[in-house]
């Protein structure tokens, strides 16, 4: 009932915003080549982000600066490309960036917050992050959450906003992150992060650039969303509840994930009421992405702390529950379902306490790289209860017989051969 109740507000959402009455109307249109459009951009941001309507013409503007849009009963139609310059110095330094997502401390260059807006790219607009210079400067450097990369597309304190027909190209790094926000539709996003440097071809020189990333986030609607990424594709993060993600396809990268959860020992991290339907995962030509690592997955850290956030952590607690998650097909992904406990952990580390639990898979299709199909290696501080399969038909390699791996699970129902009383 929730999840039904749910999307009936999405569609309302959508209406609802799209019909604001708009006051005054700003009209903006690239300057051209190599000219900096931050100012005027900001300038129609600050005339019309409250009661009115700016429209961008086709084309690029290129960005030269961190930039907020505060968007206020208000209405933005995107037809051209926010172009973020590829000036990696400089948006590493953290002055040049904004730090509004707690999570790993991850750097923005672009945020929206406010209340009751649409922002309409029209499938012909959105951001352009400009994204192989980074990925081939990180391709011989080291890479840690928090080192300043920047997200492509950040909503931060927003309430009752619509993000619609959205295209970014070459992310840097995550795609999109919605943070401390509610009553939020993204009702058609496309993600591209493809490597055309030929020197990395067949490596995922592409990672950390995942589809969205959602946190302390509440009535999160994905409709319609295309990710080719080389990470995660949704990322569930900590405290994102009654989400709702339909229609969803993932290009390489790791598959859908929840978590990772438990980084931070002062904090218990909750994820509730969470509805994904329709999804696919294809499997790329490997010289262009090599990566298709799950269906869906869920992972936290182990109880113990192993060094500080944003790029060690554990010993968090909290819960992940009510998930369900059906109609998925499976292109010869590596492992369609899969839960483990131990990130960022070593052997002897106290187990974690966060718990999953009331988990249902529906309705999978599609192939697995290997035998195993299912495994759930729950912790034994919180073995997992009720986890639910049905209609789970995925095709291991040619002869072979699949198999399910059950550890730590306190009741299942719906997966042959799977010992879930013998608790490791």
């Amino acid at each position: 009932m929730i999840f039904t109740l749910h999307a009936v507000f999405a569609l309302l959402l959508l209406g609802a915003v799209s019909g604001h009455a708009a006051a005054k109307t700003c009209n903006v249109a690239p300057l051209g080549h190599g000219k900096d459009d931050t100012d005027q951009v900001e300038a129609a941001i600050a005339r019309c982000g409250h009661f009115g309507t700016t429209v961008f013409a086709p084309g690029e503007y290129n960005i030269t600066r961190k930039m907020t849009w505060d968007l206020v009963s208000s209405r933005v139609d995107l037809h051209g490309y926010l172009s973020f310059i590829p000036d990696i110095q400089y948006w590493l330094d953290a002055h040049n960036t904004y730090r509004v997502i707690f999570i790993q401390d991850q750097a923005s260059w672009f945020v929206v917050t406010g209340r009751d807006f649409v922002i309409d790219a029209h499938s012909t607009g959105g951001i352009n992050g400009n994204g192989q210079p980074w990925w081939s400067y990180f391709a011989t450097r080291t890479r840690e959450d928090g080192d300043g990369r920047p997200v492509a597309f950040t909503l931060k304190n927003v309430t009752r906003g619509v993000v619609r027909d959205f295209r970014i190209e070459a992310q840097p790094f995550w795609c999109n992150a919605v943070a401390d926000s509610s009553e939020v539709v993204y009702d058609g996003m496309y993600c591209n992060a493809t490597n055309q440097d030929p020197l990395y071809a067949g490596q995922n020189v592409v990672p950390n650039t995942d589809g969205i990333d959602t946190y302390r986030s509440d009535k999160i609607t994905l409709l319609r969303w295309d990710i080719t990424c080389g990470d995660d594709c949704l990322a569930i993060k900590g405290n994102s509840t009654n989400i709702v993600a339909k229609d969803i396809t993932c290009r390489g990268g790791n598959g859908i994930a929840f978590g990772s959860l438990g980084q931070y020992i002062q904090f218990n991290d909750i994820v509730d009421h969470v509805l994904m339907e329709d999804l696919k995962f294809i499997r790329l030509d490997p010289q262009v992405q090599p990566n298709l690592g799950s269906g869906v997955y869920f992972k936290s850290w182990t109880g113990t702390v192993n060094g500080s956030p944003p790029t060690g952590g554990g010993g968090g607690g909290g819960y992940v529950s009510n998930v369900v998650v059906k109609n998925v097909f499976l292109d010869n992904v590596t492992l369609p379902i899969h839960v483990y406990q131990t990130n960022g952990g070593h052997t002897g580390d106290e187990p974690s306490k966060l718990q999953f639990s009331n988990l249902t898979f529906v309705n999978w299709t599609g192939t697995s790289q290997r035998s195993t199909i299912v495994e759930l290696a729950c912790s034994p501080a919180a073995p997992c209860p009720n986890m639910r399969f049905e209609n789970i038909n995925i095709t291991p390699p040619s002869g072979t017989a699949p198999s399910y791996i059950c550890v730590n699970v306190a009741s299942e129902f719906g997966l042959p051969a799977c010992n879930a009383t013998g608790l490791a």
